[in-house]
């Protein structure tokens, strides 16, 4: 069963950011948007460069009103440990949030049971708390965080437009579609 369109489970979890330890609830996503960007471990290959990559992006998402989260198993400690000693999640100023149990993992249904990792998942969660994005990855595959925003401006964008869609490869400020049976066959 696909995970759109339902409710985020309830959590209570431990991020790093900043310098500091907050924590983090199914509760503080609600009222804004939000990114889960899960990933499989701290001190890997792939990863350090979608944080990086995403932490560039970062300010962009804030622009929108658009909170941001990097989750792994594992623990909020690691994720300080890993940003004081990483070039790259130096850069990194949204909370990485802990993990250890793997509760919020298989919450979100990327739990690799066998080896205690996630996989590379992405959610796009409303204010109302319900995924409206979702994309999952083999660990082997890198994201993108400007796709990832492109996405984030289409759901925003669909959710305060009823009626609109956004096709393929829409850019913010593009066309949008009015689904009607003049359409059909049209396009």
């Amino acid at each position: 069963m696909s995970l759109i369109n339902t409710q985020i489970k309830p959590f209570n979890a431990t991020a790093y950011v900043d310098g500091k330890f907050i924590e983090v609830s199914d509760e503080s996503l609600k009222g804004k948007w939000a990114v889960l960007m899960f990933y499989p471990a701290d001190f890997t290959f792939v990863c350090p460069t979608e944080l990086e990559d995403l932490a560039e992006q970062q300010p962009e998402f804030a622009k929108l009103g658009v909170d941001v989260y990097g989750v792994s198993t594992d623990t909020h400690f690691a994720h300080k440990a890993w940003h004081d000693t990483s070039d790259a999640i130096k850069k990194v100023n949204y909370p990485l949030i802990g993990d250890p149990t793997g509760k919020l993992s298989r919450n979100f249904e990327v739990m690799i049971e066998e080896e205690g990792l996630a996989l590379r998942g992405t959610f796009v969660i409303n204010p109302e708390g319900q995924i409206k994005v979702m994309e999952v990855h083999d660990n082997g595959i890198g994201r993108d965080a400007t796709e990832l925003l492109r996405k984030v401006k289409a759901a925003k964008y669909v959710a305060e437009h009823p009626g609109q869609v956004c096709p393929a490869k829409w850019t913010e400020g593009a066309a949008t579609l009015t689904p009607s049976l003049d359409l059909v066959g049209k396009i």
